[in-house]
C-alpha cells in the first residue's frame, strides 16, 4: 500500500526529527522551539499554515484534489474534512536514560512520547501531500501544545481549529504511544469510553489554632481533614456503581508548621476520575456534601473548590470500527489487542471528541522484551522505540485518505 511505502521511505527523516525534538523538550502552551521545528518540517508542502494566537500551536490544512472538482463541494454535497492530531509538549521529569539523543533541557523530558506523535503527524502530512490527487476532501493537521496541562485542545478549538478548512471537521483521529504494557508494534484500544474525565477538588478545612498541649482550647483542622480523606475512600466504594467507577486520590495534604502548634487550617487536594458525565457530576456533589458535613460535625468550616479538567475521552463506535478495520488491513489482525476496560488516565483530545465523532488508538513503542515490567509513560526511564513512527504516520495518513474517499455512515 502506498501510504506504508511512503512512510518507510521517509522513516529515517521522521526518526531524526523525533530525536531532535526529544533533545529539546518544552512544557505547557509555550513551545517556541517545537513550533519552529514543526514549521520547518512542513516547509515546502502545499499547506495553509496558521499558528496560534495565545499558544504555540500549528494548524495546517491540506486541500485534496481528488473526487469532485476542487471547488469546496462534491457531487452529493460539501467535500468532507477530517482532522489528525499530534500533541507536542513534554513533562517536568529528569531523564534517566543512556541515549545518544537524551534531553538537553535540564529537568524536562519527553516522557510520554509526544515527540513521536509530532514526527508521525509530520509524516502523515508528507504522505498525504504526495497523494493529494486522491484526497476527496481536506485534512486539518492539529499540532497541539499543553496536553499535559493546562490543556491546549480547548483554546485551539476556541481559535477556530474545527473550521480551519472553511467547513466543519466531520471526523477526527489521534494516537498515543506507550513505553510498556504491550509488545512492540501492537495497536490497542476500545470503542466507547477510553479514558476518564479528570477533575480536581481543593479543600481548605478552617479551624482555630492553638497550643498542641491544649487541643480543647483550639479547633484542630488536621484530624478533621484526615477524617475527610478516609471518608472519601469509603464514599467511592459505597456510593458509586463498580461498573461506572470513580477514583478519588488525595495527592497533596498540607497543614501545620511545628509539632506543638495547632494550625488555623489544613488543605488537601485530590484528583477525581470518572467515566461518565453522570458519575462525574454526582462525585462533585457528594464530595462537597461530605467534607462540608464532616467539618460541621466538628464545629469547623470546609471551603471547597472544584476545578473542572478534561472530560471523558470517548471513541465513537462507528469511527472506531473504521479505524480498527484500517489497522487490521494495514498491519494484520494480530497487531491489534482490544482493551477490556477503559483506563483512568485522561486526555484533552476529549474536547475534540465532544464536538466531532472521533477515534483514538494506542500503539506500543516498548523496546523491552518484558513489556509488562517496562517503565511506564511519565517515568524518567520511559523509553520509546521510534521504529514505530513510520507505522504511526502511515495509519494517520490512511485514516484520512480512506475516510475522505469512503465516508463512514452513521449506524441506524
Amino acid at each position: 500500500m502506498r501510504s506504508l511505502d511512503l512512510a518507510q521511505s521517509i522513516g529515517p527523516e521522521l526518526i531524526d526529527l523525533r530525536r531532535r525534538l526529544h533533545q529539546r523538550p518544552e512544557l505547557g502552551l509555550d513551545l517556541p522551539l517545537t513550533q519552529r521545528a514543526v514549521l520547518d518540517a512542513l516547509d515546502g508542502l502545499d499547506l495553509e499554515v496558521t499558528t496560534g494566537r495565545g499558544l504555540s500551536s500549528v494548524v495546517a490544512v491540506l486541500r485534496g484534489s481528488g473526487g469532485a472538482a476542487h471547488d469546496g463541494d462534491r457531487d452529493d454535497g460539501p467535500r468532507p474534512v477530517v482532522l489528525l492530531r499530534g500533541d507536542m509538549d513534554a513533562l517536568p521529569v529528569t531523564e534517566d536514560l543512556d541515549l545518544d539523543y537524551v534531553s538537553q533541557h535540564e529537568g524536562l523530558m519527553h516522557a510520554c512520547g509526544h515527540d513521536l506523535h509530532v514526527a508521525a503527524l509530520v509524516g502523515a502530512a508528507r504522505i498525504l501531500h504526495a497523494q493529494r490527487e486522491q484526497l476527496a476532501g481536506d485534512v486539518v493537521f492539529m499540532f497541539q501544545p499543553g496536553e499535559e496541562g493546562p490543556g491546549g485542545a480547548k483554546p485551539m478549538i476556541e481559535e477556530g481549529l474545527l473550521d480551519a478548512a472553511g467547513r466543519r471537521v466531520e471526523a477526527a483521529y489521534a494516537l498515543h504511544v506507550y513505553s510498556s504494557e504491550h509488545p512492540l508494534g501492537t495497536w490497542f484500544g476500545r470503542p466507547g469510553p477510553l479514558m476518564a474525565a479528570a477533575d480536581e477538588v481543593r479543600v481548605r478545612v478552617v479551624g482555630e489554632g492553638g497550643h498542641g498541649s491544649q487541643p480543647f482550647r483550639a479547633k484542630d483542622p488536621i484530624p478533621v481533614a484526615c477524617e475527610m480523606v478516609l471518608a472519601l475512600q469509603t464514599m467511592v466504594t459505597r456510593a458509586f456503581d463498580v461498573f461506572d467507577p470513580v477514583v478519588v486520590t488525595v495527592g497533596k495534604f498540607v497543614g501545620g508548621t511545628k509539632d506543638n502548634i495547632i494550625p488555623d487550617d489544613a488543605v488537601f487536594e485530590a484528583t477525581v476520575r470518572s467515566l461518565s458525565e453522570e458519575a462525574r457530576g454526582e462525585a462533585s456533589r457528594r464530595i462537597e456534601a461530605l467534607v462540608t458535613q464532616v467539618a460541621q460535625a466538628h464545629g469547623l468550616v470546609a471551603e471547597v473548590t472544584h476545578v473542572p479538567g478534561y472530560p471523558v475521552t470517548f471513541n465513537d463506535e462507528t469511527e472506531f470500527a473504521f479505524a480498527l478495520d484500517t489497522i487490521t488491513d494495514l498491519f494484520g489482525a494480530d497487531r491489534f489487542a482490544t482493551m477490556p476496560n477503559p483506563e483512568m488516565g485522561s486526555e484533552d483530545f476529549s474536547f475534540v471528541g465532544q464536538l466531532v465523532p472521533s477515534a483514538y488508538v494506542n500503539l506500543s513503542a516498548c523496546p523491552a522484551a518484558d513489556h509488562a515490567s517496562a517503565p511506564d509513560n511519565h517515568s524518567p526511564r520511559a523509553e520509546f522505540d521510534d521504529s514505530v513512527v513510520p507505522d504511526a504516520a502511515a495509519l494517520l495518513a490512511e485514516l484520512a485518505l480512506r475516510r475522505l474517499s469512503f465516508p463512514v455512515r452513521a449506524s441506524d
